[in-house]
């Protein structure tokens, strides 16, 4: 605190690379499919479709490969991979895990700023949720992430954990005739509450009845 008795304000966030924010918007086109499994991907399109440059775009693109979001293949250059709805619940608890462990870290490493950030994500996804507004819900979700895995400080889960998230984003659009959304929202405030009041018990526990509401979500596709 200052002589003045005054707070210092508030580090400004650090500005995200260009690569980084085609990234998101690449990963809502895909996750949306509004690009769908199957379809090639050219370079020159997808900056027009997203408004960036072609080298940011272009290095989105190859993270997107590296985590098997985007395929490379012989003579057909880069495609959208494809929705396995059977290997589905390997990736809801694979993701299970290390959402336990972001969520905990969190708990403990939060900052304020971030912990107040975290409960404004989560209520902006229950009110698109009451109002069944799959789209901003899935916007407040990826800003909810972003956040959390500020946090945590854990870049090692971070890393391991974003195709997995991308993977069931995209499921979701895929099946969302199938879910409720509600469900979700209430779970994701519930782990962004013990996080904003570092209880890292609670903050695994609403990390696991998200994962638990994602398997009961793929099992009743599965079963359909």
């Amino acid at each position: 605190m200052s002589s003045s008795g005054k707070k210092p304000p508030a580090k400004p966030a650090p500005k995200r690379r260009a690569a980084d924010i085609a990234y998101d918007k690449i990963e809502s086109l895909i996750a949306r499919l509004e690009i769908a499994p199957g379809t090639p991907v050219v370079e020159a399109d997808i900056a027009e479709m997203t408004g960036m440059g072609r080298t940011p775009v272009r290095e989105a693109l190859m993270r997107m490969v590296s985590i098997g979001l985007v395929a490379q293949q012989p003579r057909r250059g880069l495609v959208v991979s494809s929705i396995d709805v059977s290997d589905h619940l390997d990736v809801v608890e694979t993701r299970r895990v290390l959402e336990r462990l972001i969520a905990a870290a969190s708990a403990r490493r939060a900052t304020p700023e971030q912990r107040k950030a975290l409960v404004a994500a989560a209520q902006k996804m229950m009110k698109a949720a009451e109002k069944d507004n799959l789209d901003a819900y899935m916007q407040a979700d990826q800003e909810l992430d972003h956040i959390n895995h500020a946090a945590c400080g854990n870049a090692s889960a971070v890393g391991a954990v974003l195709p997995l998230v991308v993977q069931c984003r995209r499921f979701w659009y895929a099946y969302q005739h199938e879910g409720e959304i509600s469900e979700g929202a209430q779970a994701h405030l519930a782990m962004a509450e013990a996080i904003a009041s570092s209880d890292a018990a609670a903050a695994e526990e609403g990390a696991e009845q998200l994962m638990r509401y994602l398997a009961r979500f793929t099992h009743r596709i599965i079963n359909s």
